[in-house]
């Protein structure tokens, strides 16, 4: 295989520990709204682009759900998880981008949330320097998991998709990559594994700190 020349990021539930903040807006949202929106629904969305999360709602609770205003208080409730200090780097995020540093790797982040989100939360966490691009579902006509957002963030770095790592934590990030003709690493957040993601990804890991000592023995093969 092609050696590693750039690493790509999701964002939610990969960098920033949000998806569990994510889940809790979206029940929240509901229950304001008078609507019980289980958990395990809400886990459908990780990972899925606005509209598909959008077509979910309406399959589920019909046509004249308020879904403008459901989805305007999601994000409501999450700006005041986050205003709060709940959102966190996930583990092994600032220790992986050091080691990119000191091995000249590129990197760039490949969302499905919004420009406003991804600039919102990546600023408050300081980190939106350490990489060279940032693909929103803003920036493409297809989200996850198409694999627009992927070959978006190649095509930005300069590095062709064989090159490229994927970093994901959701079934639709995983496919996306797939898609993109990358290999993928599935780091588990809320979503385990199952096996249509196992077939798919390169490799599934416990955390960031796996995906250094990958990054060493894929260095270690190609030189």
């Amino acid at each position: 295989m092609q050696p590693v020349e750039a690493v790509i990021f999701d964002m939610d539930g990969l960098i920033l520990d949000t998806e569990t903040l994510a889940m809790d807006a979206l029940v929240s949202a509901g229950a304001e709204l008078g609507y019980d929106i289980p958990r395990s629904f809400c886990h459908l969305m990780i990972g899925a682009p606005a509209d598909r999360c959008r077509e979910l709602v309406v399959e589920r609770f019909g046509p004249d759900f308020p879904l403008d205003r459901y989805f305007a208080l999601q994000e409501e409730h999450l700006r005041a998880l986050v205003a709060a200090g709940k959102m966190d780097l996930k583990h092994g995020v600032l220790e992986l981008l050091d080691y990119l540093d000191a091995h000249g790797i590129a990197r760039a982040i490949a969302t499905s949330s919004s420009r406003a989100r991804t600039d919102h939360h990546l600023g408050l966490m300081g980190i939106a320097p350490r990489f060279a691009h940032i693909v929103t579902r803003d920036d493409v006509t297809r989200g996850k998991p198409n694999p627009d957002p992927f070959l978006k963030a190649a095509e930005k770095l300069g590095v062709a998709p064989e090159g490229c790592l994927v970093l994901e934590d959701s079934y639709n990030g995983i496919r996306a990559a797939h898609a993109a003709g990358m290999r993928v690493i599935m780091v588990p957040d809320l979503l385990d594994p199952t096996e249509e993601i196992r077939g798919l990804a390169h490799r599934v890991v416990d955390s960031l700190h796996d995906v250094i000592a990958f990054l060493d023995q894929d260095r270690a093969k190609a030189a």
